[in-house]
């Protein structure tokens, strides 16, 4: 249940949907499994899993959504093997050689043969719609997965108008900042990890573990025209997470002093479980994103 990355979107104007409305939406568009002849589906799955029946689960406004995906897989190698054994055996018997459109055929015929026996992949991806904030927030490790998710919904109910959140000040340069002028940054502090580059094409690049940031190591790479492009920060007392210079926020590991607001959970009943995972989360991320954004110099607006 607990985001591990954040991509978060601003809204450009409101999903004008009650979750009722919303929920029948995306049932147009339900996760179904491959069939023995495809090789991949995607569509909306049930946020709770087998503890929950709906599409989407709300709690204080906001609208958790899973997007399901399953890829069968069939290793390049195999195809090839297959597709060489069949070209061999034609140009034997026709003593002539496979052309191109030829091959194209028969590699479409076998993979369409072994997709019946192939293993499938399945993944989930969640996001959750914040109406009050007015933004989407994706747990996904990558803008291309986050899109996916996003195509889906816009699909779902007709248009989407969102855009990535970006500072008005560029991430690296703010970063770097903190390192060089050893800015107060509360309610943020820095860790021991992070990532700096040349801008020169091809230039070096310094990965820091177990590193004392605000060493003079790190200020002399930095004097030395050296950005940071990504920095480990804590947030209070709520959470540490990793910031990369495109605003992406990754490895989101929250401390005790929230996860154990949990603890009095019956945790027999995994429906309630969940409710009070999913309001705690946000509830954290209400106050976490504004203060980061804020920190980068504020939101760049979306014209």
């Amino acid at each position: 249940m607990w985001f591990k990355n954040l991509i978060v979107y601003r809204l450009s104007t409101p999903i004008d949907l009650t979750p009722d409305q919303l929920e029948t939406r995306l049932e147009e568009f339900a996760f179904r499994p491959c069939n023995s002849q495809e090789q991949s589906k995607y569509g909306w799955g049930k946020p709770m899993g087998k503890h929950g029946s709906s599409l989407i689960h709300v709690t204080n406004g906001n609208i958790l959504l899973c997007a399901r995906k399953e890829d069968k897989m069939l290793p390049a190698s195999v195809i090839k093997e297959a597709l060489d054994e069949k070209v061999e055996m034609i140009e034997q018997e026709t003593a002539r050689p496979v052309k191109k459109k030829e091959k194209d055929a028969l590699k479409e015929e076998i993979i369409h043969t072994l997709l019946p026996r192939a293993f499938s992949r399945l993944g989930s991806t969640f996001a959750y719609i914040a109406p009050k904030q007015g933004l989407i927030i994706v747990d996904a490790s990558s803008h291309n997965k986050a899109e996916d998710l996003l195509a889906l919904l816009r699909k779902s109910i007709g248009s989407l108008a969102v855009l990535p959140v970006q500072s008005k000040v560029p991430v690296d340069q703010t970063m770097t900042q903190w390192l060089s002028e050893e800015d107060n940054i509360t309610p943020f502090s820095l860790l021991e990890e992070a990532e700096l580059k040349s801008p020169l094409e091809n230039g070096a690049v310094l990965r820091c573990k177990n590193q004392d940031l605000l060493c003079t190591e790190i200020q002399a790479h930095i004097e030395n025209g050296m950005f940071v492009t990504k920095a480990a920060l804590q947030y209070a007392e709520s959470m540490t997470f990793v910031l990369n210079e495109d605003m992406t926020i990754k490895r989101v590991k929250f401390t005790d002093v929230v996860t154990e607001q949990q603890e009095d959970q019956d945790k027999a009943d995994k429906a309630a479980c969940f409710d009070a995972d999913f309001a705690i989360m946000t509830g954290e991320f209400e106050q976490f994103i504004p203060a980061l954004v804020e920190l980068l110099g504020g939101e760049e607006a979306n014209v």
